[in-house]
């Protein structure tokens, strides 16, 4: 019975290790055609790290024990001194100098109280604006609308008719909206009828904001379809989702006021 019981142990245990990574397995799979985001690094940091040996030693004890572990991208000393990050596309795991374990969570500076982790993947995740194909989406503007946003929205989102909301309070914006129809069977057909109507900005917002039921004459062509596979290459995995200027992204219902911060931390006031 010991000897069984030990089995099960061990089969659990690696069962436990194997759902741990199957995300970012398929993740690392599905990224295998796309290039990777480059870090940080100058040449001659980049030639330190390459010299340093826990990182082709990592490397090494994560290929032979870890099995179908996807192409690990970089691996590089993190924050914390003895720590090295691990990253797979831009998911992030750390690992100490000699490969024995792996941490996925978030690394905190409590010095500055700075989230090393989110201000990485922020890096890696960011966003060229100037490449949105803003022909596709929905455009309104205030003031001058010298400061602009991307918004990925989906009218049958509860969030999204807030932050809807929260944006009415903001001067001098720009808005872009991509709709992004992933909630429902019906979130399609009000996106069609949105960008359908003579009047499409003002009847996605009339919508969003009075609840007036959009309408349309007949037909048109739309980038829908195209709005869903940008939200996927972008990794844009719920809604709303607000883009910024620098290529930052913040996931998730912000405020007006959150919304300003964002924008002063752009503009450096």
């Amino acid at each position: 019975m010991g000897v069984g019981n030990s089995r099960v142990r061990t089969a659990k245990a690696a069962a436990c290790l194997l759902s741990l990574f199957c995300g970012v397995f398929n993740f690392g799979l599905s990224m295998a055609q796309t290039p990777s985001p480059s870090g940080p690094l100058t040449q001659r940091s980049a030639d330190m790290v390459s010299a340093d040996p826990a990182v082709q030693t990592i490397r090494s004890q994560l290929m032979r024990r870890v099995t179908g572990l996807p192409k690990v991208d970089e691996i590089t000393p993190s924050g914390m001194p003895g720590l090295y990050e691990v990253r797979i596309g831009t998911d992030l795991f750390y690992s100490d100098a000699q490969g024995n374990f792996l941490i996925r969570g978030e690394l905190i500076e409590t010095r500055g109280l700075r989230n090393l982790t989110r201000e990485r993947i922020e890096k890696l995740t960011a966003i060229d604006f100037s490449k949105l194909p803003l022909q596709d989406a929905l455009v309104w503007k205030t003031g001058t609308g010298q400061r602009r946003i991307a918004v990925f929205s989906d009218p049958h989102c509860p969030y999204c008719k807030k932050f809807e909301t929260e944006l009415q309070g903001l001067k001098d914006v720009t808005v872009y909206t991509f709709l992004y129809p992933i909630l429902s069977a019906d979130s399609a057909a009000t996106s069609l009828a949105v960008w359908c109507n003579t009047d499409s900005s003002g009847s996605w917002r009339s919508w969003m904001l009075q609840g007036t039921v959009p309408t349309h004459a007949a037909s048109c062509s739309s980038p829908i379809e195209r709005n869903l596979a940008l939200g996927k290459s972008l990794r844009i995995e719920g809604v709303p989702a607000v883009i910024f200027e620098d290529g930052s992204r913040a996931p998730g219902l912000i405020s007006a006021a959150q919304m300003e911060l964002r924008f002063s931390k752009e503009t450096g006031q």
